[in-house]
Parts: structure tokens; C-alpha cells; sequence
């Protein structure tokens, strides 16, 4: 089976969010169950040269954007036994960063379709054609309208992965001839609203839809999370289905891991309190092995729960002995709640605004536990991560927060949840977490091994994967 993986950004090339870390993982994990897999992504000027000293150089094409083409460069480079294609057009893409541009449209719509003509180019045709998010969603509309029947492209399979319903790739419909290249015929196909919204266009097109959670799927038929899709999904319920992402459990181990103080496993964690200490000390918090540190890794933005936080944290700094680690940047108003926290209970509370990465892990490793209540969740990687390094996970149910997270009240799950979006509900889970920690030691440390012990890897996920692309194939 050979799988085409189209995605805006993949590490370790080039990320700014989850999709990158799926595109740079789900790949190598489907080419170790030998899924002949390859990824094909834009050549960013931002791209670090060493990675740029690595590719070789293949051949150029011309691409139909409407009415003319444009030149095609395509590269090629093999990291973790994956072989990546990357797409060059230094008019679209010689610029600082991914995203944000006035013509990301035109810019990922000659991305979309430079993916389906590289593959005479490559000599490799793929059974399937995989593409992520709105940047890739137009790859299954050019397909069916343009390709499906030209010899050399027969019989190839598309799914279309929403890793964020939120973006949709939304703009005006005068776009739709001169710069997308859409015929009349199949406007309705993409137009949505009286706007082009191009997931909209990925999920009327594909053969399979899919989430990056089973409870994200179910979620986004709902007007509440759907973001106004949820009319077309619903008409389409038949193909969307969820798979829980993994996590690349080598990259994030506490055993290996270089940006952590002392290094430990799930055969051994006694090392996990020094991390503890350390923390403690680096955030000038008062050090004590018998506070509860709640780590808090994340964008300071409402829909990730801080509204609920800026309601009742404080009320838990003297009902609880309790101390906070806060990373993150994002709104002010978050940011100014907790400089006054820090700045008023600075033993208990440790900040540092921004995104320091070897502190990040430093966390993960050194907090006991790790606060995550937010509003929507697709799928989430901090909560699997902070399972990794044995810190327990405190997190609202939704998305693959409840996929992956299952409340230990009766004695068998891996961390704390609630299920109502509202700070005392919230407030009684980390009640909950700290008192479990401050009671039973024996029961704290038995979570804690079963939190070492959760299969988060990608092999999990590629087998979920590859049965639903055999599912196509029959």
C-alpha cells in the first residue's frame, strides 16, 4: 500500500502547531508496519539550511493555477527512513513563515494541486492521497473534478484529516475562477455560505473524512463545536470517523530526555523529586516535597480554559496548600491574572511568559500534575505528554482530552476530569487531585505507574490508520 501524506508543515522541517508534529510522526509509524508512506510538503524559505543542505534536487513541473502555471521545483530529502517531497515556488513560498499571508489562498491552492501533479513526476503513484487541514483540503476537489479518469491517476483513494475545525480556509467567492480554477459546475462544491471554504470542499470531496479524536468526530456534528459546518458534516456522517493521535514517545522520554534535571522510568521514578525540587527552585517557589506543583504549559487564550482559572485559582491558593508553574503566552488579560497571582503569592505560584522549550519539559517532568480544562480540545498532546513523564493530568471531557484521559475516582484511571465547562467543577477535580495527593501516598505512586505505563506511541494510531485505509482499498 503506498500513502501520499499531503501537509502544510511537518517537522522536523517546518511546524507551528499539532499538525506538524503528526506529519513528522504518523509517517515514520506507518512506514515501520511497512506502509510505503511518503510526505510531500511547500518549501518554506524559513526552513533551516542543514535540513536545505539535505535535499536533492529532482526535477521542475508547471502547475495550472487558473488560467495560467506556475513553476514547480520539487526536492527531495529522507529523514527516519520517510522520504519527503518538497514543493518549490519561491513566489509563494520565499517568505517568513507558514502562514498569515494576503494570498494564502492562491498560495496552497497551487500547493494542493502541485500534489497530485508531482506523482507522473516522482514516478510513484500512491493508492491514497492523505491531506490535512484546509491548506490541503482543495487536493480531493482537484482530484475528483480534474484527475480521477486521466490515465496515470486512476483508481487513488482521498481522506481529509481535520486536525482544527476552527480554520477553514474561508474567502470570497471572486476567487473562485481566476485564482482557484474552479469550473461553474462544481462552485458548489466548495462554496459554502456565499464564501469558498475550502475544508468544506475537503470534506464533500474526500472518500474518508477523519478527526484527530473519536469524540472530536462526534463533537463537531454539534452547532457548538462545528464552527458552521455541522450541516454539510452531518449529510456526511457516513465517512467521518475519529483516531486519536499519538505521541512521539522517543522524542518525549523521561529516561533519555537532556532538558530534564535527572532522568528516570517506569521501573524507576524515585528521580521524578528531584525534578520537583529543581522546578521549585528555578521558579523561586518555596521547596517542599509535601506541596502538590500543578503545571500549566499552554496559550493563554479563553477557549484553552483560562477564563475558568481566572475565576477560582486563587480562591485554591489558600483553601489548598497547593503551588502553580505557569508557561505560556497569549491574551493579556490571562497574562495580567497571572502576573498578579505570581506577584502576590510568588511561593506559590512560579511564571514565566513566552515559550521556553527545555523549560516546557522541565515541567512536564517536575509538576505532579497538570491542568488542561479547555473549552474544545480536537485531540491534545500536553496531557499524553505529561502522562509520558508521569505527572498526572487534571482535564475537562472533550475532544481527545476524554479519549485519552479517564478519571481515577474508581480506582482505575489515569488522571482527574470534569465534564461541565465551569470553574467549580473544575476546581472540584484539582480538589479532588490534591487531596489524593496529600492522602494515600501508596495510591499517588500507583497512579503515577500507571500514568509511565499508557501506550501514547504512534503505533497505535497507525494501526487505526492503516485499517481504515485498507477499509478503502476492498
Amino acid at each position: 500500500m503506498k500513502v501520499l501524506y499531503v501537509a502544510s508543515e511537518a517537522l522536523p522541517f517546518m511546524a507551528s502547531g499539532g499538525l506538524g508534529d503528526v506529519a513528522g510522526s504518523l509517517p515514520v509509524a506507518l512506514r515501520k508496519r511497512l506502509i510505503g508512506c511518503r510526505v510531500v510538503m511547500p518549501l518554506y524559505d524559513s526552513i533551516k539550511q542543514e535540513y536545505k543542505d539535505k535535499m536533492k534536487f529532482i526535477t521542475s513541473i508547471s502547475v495550472p493555477v487558473s488560467w495560467r502555471r506556475q513553476y514547480c521545483g520539487i526536492f527531495e530529502a529522507k529523514v527516519n527512513g520517510v522520504i519527503y517531497y518538497f514543493l518549490d515556488n519561491q513566489y509563494y513560498f520565499k517568505r517568513d513563515g507558514i502562514y498569515g499571508h494576503y494570498d494564502d489562498a492562491e498560495r496552497f491552492a497551487f500547493f494542493a494541486r502541485a500534489a497530485i501533479e508531482i506523482i507522473p513526476a516522482i514516478d510513484w503513484k500512491p493508492d491514497i492521497i492523505h491531506c490535512n487541514d484546509w491548506q490541503s483540503a482543495l487536493t480531493p476537489l482537484y482530484y475528483s473534478c480534474y484527475y480521477a479518469n486521466t490515465m496515470g491517476f486512476e483508481n487513488i483513494k482521498t481522506v481529509f484529516t481535520i486536525h482544527n475545525i476552527q480554520y477553514q480556509g474561508k474567502y470570497g467567492d471572486e476567487l473562485l475562477n481566476d485564482v482557484l480554477g474552479i469550473a461553474p459546475e462544481h462552485n458548489n462544491l466548495i462554496l459554502y455560505d456565499g464564501l469558498v471554504n475550502f475544508m468544506k470542499a475537503g470534506i464533500e470531496c474526500a472518500n474518508k473524512v477523519t478527526t484527530v479524536s473519536p469524540t472530536y468526530a462526534k463533537e463537531i456534528l454539534d452547532p457548538w463545536f462545528s464552527h458552521g459546518l455541522d450541516p454539510i458534516l452531518n449529510q456526511r456522517s457516513w465517512k467521518l470517523c475519529g483516531i486519536l493521535n499519538g505521541i512521539d514517545t522517543d522524542g518525549y522520554n523521561p529516561a533519555t530526555d537532556k532538558d530534564i534535571w535527572a532522568n528516570y522510568s517506569a521501573e524507576d521514578f524515585s528521580a521524578k523529586a528531584k525534578n520537583k525540587e529543581e522546578l521549585q527552585k528555578r521558579m523561586g517557589m518555596t521547596v517542599s516535597a509535601d506541596t502538590p506543583v500543578i503545571g500549566i504549559v499552554s496559550r493563554l487564550v479563553g477557549h484553552k480554559g483560562f477564563d475558568l482559572m481566572q475565576e477560582v485559582l486563587e480562591k485554591s491558593l489558600y483553601e489548598r496548600n497547593v503551588q502553580y508553574v505557569v508557561l505560556g503566552s497569549g491574551e493579556w488579560q490571562y497574562e495580567n491574572f497571572f502576573r498578579y497571582l505570581h506577584d502576590k503569592y510568588p511561593d506559590k505560584v512560579g511564571l514565566t511568559l513566552g515559550f521556553v522549550p527545555d523549560l516546557a519539559r522541565k515541567i512536564y517532568a517536575g509538576a505532579d500534575m497538570f491542568l488542561m480544562p479547555s473549552k474544545s480540545e480536537p485531540c491534545g498532546l500536553s496531557q499524553m505528554v505529561s502522562l509520558r513523564y508521569g505527572t498526572i493530568p487534571i482535564v475537562r471531557e472533550t475532544g481527545g482530552l476524554k479519549d485519552s484521559i479517564t478519571d481515577s475516582g474508581d480506582g482505575e484511571g489515569n488522571g482527574f476530569t470534569f465534564k461541565s465547562y465551569d470553574a467549580y467543577d473544575m476546581l472540584g477535580a484539582i480538589y479532588r487531585a490534591v487531596d489524593a495527593y496529600n492522602g494515600d501516598k501508596n495510591g499517588w505512586n500507583i497512579l503515577v505507574q500507571r500514568a509511565l505505563d499508557c501506550d501514547l506511541s504512534w503505533g497505535r494510531s497507525a494501526n487505526e490508520y492503516i485499517k481504515m485505509y485498507k477499509s478503502l482499498l476492498k
